[in-house]
């Protein structure tokens, strides 16, 4: 595939799509665990997931800058 995102896009872009998979893996295994593989589990599933990544993408544009600076001050550089 060749690139079609501009630079300054990256961040969102990688919020979107970590916030996309997390919240598709985590609501399924919480779904599952909760309601067990029943017939329409797939339809349960995903009307879990949807409202979870609506939440979950703008929280991690707002989380993410957070991190990095706490992580800024507890990983010690590469020397």
């Amino acid at each position: 595939m060749k690139p079609f995102l501009p630079a300054r896009y990256e961040h969102v872009a990688f919020g979107l799509l970590l916030s996309g998979m997390m919240s598709f893996l985590v609501s399924g295994f919480s779904t599952l665990l909760t309601v067990g593989l029943v017939g329409h589990f797939p339809a349960i599933w995903m009307r879990a997931w949807l409202p979870s990544w609506a939440l979950a993408f703008p929280v991690v544009l707002f989380v993410a800058p957070l991190v990095r600076r706490i992580l800024h001050r507890v990983v010690i550089p590469r020397g």
